[in-house]
């Protein structure tokens, strides 16, 4: 049973691709992050160059994957108990694990190899991971109407994922490349009030079978009112639309409004997750 740590996108993709493929929701976050660094380069989230890894059973079989696109802390999906201690030991004799910024995992993963870490280091978020049930629209029904953003968006979008990134504290920011991708395959929706804006959802493209629902942002003066309900559902729609059989979304355990919104719309809780970084 061992760890093998690359750089190299296409060996990684060969060796743990199917088995990120196999259980797509709780690697939903590894199988989006490779398809786009895939289609838009190694440095698509930022300028250092990314860092992939997978685990490979006692039989041989590739079983999990992980990958780190700095700034961004390393990201993990669904990994069995023996490789989180396996990787615990690594972080003290793995060349290409020596920078990394800390730890995106399932919350008991992320505890273990904070611990295992050599550094102080702190909980910067926790989030829950939910799963589309059945949807079912806001009640009551939110003023305005959804419309699919365009190319002519692209300043506002640019602004209001700004705006996100700096809300939730986001290392790094969300690139215009990022934002006409999205574009290009219909995955951003404005919800209008008055044929004004008043807020975003988007949708990744899916992979796997699985899209995620995210960023999801309302202007600040518009805020109580229904409308990122509505642009959610909205977005959810969308997503099936598209070919998603899965379609999932993170909300921010510390905000219970979002929350709140998200199960009354039929998304179900899968997991919970943490951000562990430096103290």
């Amino acid at each position: 049973m061992t760890w093998t740590f690359t750089s190299d996108l296409t060996a990684y993709l060969a060796a743990a691709g199917p088995a990120l493929a196999a259980r797509p929701v709780p690697n939903s976050l590894l199988l989006t992050t490779a398809d786009a660094l895939e289609r838009r380069g190694p440095h698509a989230y930022g300028r250092a160059d990314p860092l992939f890894g997978w685990w490979t059973d006692a039989d041989g079989t590739v079983a999990a994957g992980l990958l780190c696109t700095p700034p961004h802390p390393l990201l993990l999906g669904a990994l069995p108990a023996e490789a989180v201690r396996a990787l615990a030991g690594a972080l003290a004799t793995e060349p290409l694990l020596a920078g990394i910024s800390g730890f995106n995992a399932r919350r008991p993963d992320a505890d273990a190899l904070a611990g295992a870490w050599g550094r102080a280091a702190r909980v910067a978020g926790e989030n829950r991971l939910y799963r589309l049930a059945g949807l079912i629209a806001p009640d009551p029904a939110p003023t305005g109407r959804a419309r699919t953003a365009g190319e002519a968006d692209l300043p506002l979008l640019l602004e209001w994922t700004a705006a996100f990134d700096r809300e939730v504290g986001a290392p790094g920011t969300t690139s215009e490349a990022a934002l006409r991708d999205r574009i290009a395959y219909g995955g951003v929706r404005l919800w209008e009030r008055a044929g004004a804006p008043v807020a975003l959802a988007s949708f990744s493209r899916p992979i796997g079978g699985t899209s995620r629902v995210g960023p999801v942002y309302t202007l600040p003066e518009a805020r109580g009112r229904g409308y990122a309900a509505g642009v959610t559902h909205a977005v959810s729609e969308a997503a099936y639309a598209a070919g998603a059989a899965e379609v999932l979304l993170f909300t921010d355990l510390a905000n219970p409004t979002s929350n709140g919104v998200y199960l009354r719309l039929g998304y179900a809780p899968v997991e919970d997750r943490a951000v562990v970084v430096a103290a």
